[in-house]
């Protein structure tokens, strides 16, 4: 499972026009899912990202998590965080899971981020065509995969 977390000051996704989920101060996180991603993976990332500490203290160092400062989250599935690009230019997305894999793990790293964060969670909709506005703060740009856990 791969992620790209960044720090907003405001987020939404909207879908043939109509917003489905805003956020103010937060994380904006985009979410790649491949066919051998587990539970495991997910409770890896859940910790991880509720305890990054990428919000500035009061003397303006990164020193405070998303919990810390009582921020939301706009979750947004993203399956060409997969894509190869080793041959050609056309990327392949052979290694990002389809919707029967997918959506649960989707779902359940949603239901996990929440429960562990005790934050808003607003999402997307898997599959759809989604625009997504954003004021990355910083900025800050994060990846993490749970398969590169050094």
């Amino acid at each position: 499972m791969r992620l790209v977390i960044q720090r907003v000051s405001e987020a939404s996704v909207s879908i043939n026009g109509n917003c489905k989920s805003s956020i103010n101060k937060g994380l904006m996180i985009l979410v790649g899912i491949e066919n051998d991603d587990t539970k495991e993976d997910i409770d890896w990332l859940v910790k991880k990202t509720c305890n990054l500490r990428i919000f500035d203290d009061e003397e303006g160092v990164m020193n405070r998590s998303i919990v810390d400062i009582a921020g939301d989250f706009l979750v947004i599935s993203q399956f060409t965080l997969h894509a190869r690009t080793k041959k050609g230019n056309r990327p392949s997305y052979i290694n990002a899971a389809g919707p029967d894999v997918a959506i649960p793990l989707y779902e359940a790293f949603v239901k996990e981020l929440h429960l562990v964060s005790g934050r808003m969670v607003g999402t997307g909709e898997f599959g759809a065509n989604m625009q997504v506005q954003l004021t990355n703060d910083g900025p800050v740009t994060i990846l993490i995969d749970s398969k590169r856990r050094e």
